[in-house]
């Protein structure tokens, strides 16, 4: 089940985004993801239209849109690999007419995946956060 943000969400959420940054992002060192956590909290999951995923009651997903951007889309690691992702993503393309995202060039299983969603490489540019290059994608 999909449903908004609620604040009551907000230590699942960030669990979830570190435990899977981490993960996903293993060229980039783990300090980084863990200096983001206050940020997370205080300004980018208030400042975005945010949806979580629950099963059985429990929050295992979320995605975050800024404007007609893909901010964030992260699904607990014990949960993936089980379409979430791609349910997510789907309720995401319902809330704007296009949608545009930003994915490091290295995380080749995330790129893969929004290839597969229908999202194409319109750019290229580095993250001014970590220097490591990614793609701008669009659908």
């Amino acid at each position: 089940m999909i449903r908004k943000f609620d604040p009551a969400d907000m230590d699942t959420v960030l669990d979830i985004w570190l435990e899977a940054s981490v993960l996903a992002h293993d060229f980039v060192e783990q300090d980084f993801w863990h200096r983001q956590l206050q940020p997370m909290r205080e300004i980018y999951i208030p400042a975005s239209d945010t949806f979580v995923y629950q099963v059985a009651g429990q929050v295992v997903g979320f995605y975050a849109l800024y404007e007609e951007s893909l901010a964030a889309i992260f699904v607990a690691p014990n949960y993936q690999g089980r379409g979430i992702g791609k349910v997510l993503l789907s309720h995401a393309k319902t809330m704007r007419e296009k949608l545009s995202l930003c994915v490091y060039k290295e995380n080749q299983k995330s790129y893969r995946f929004y290839l597969s969603q229908g999202f194409t490489v319109i750019g290229e540019q580095q993250d001014k956060h970590t220097g490591h290059p990614e793609f701008l994608m669009s659908n």
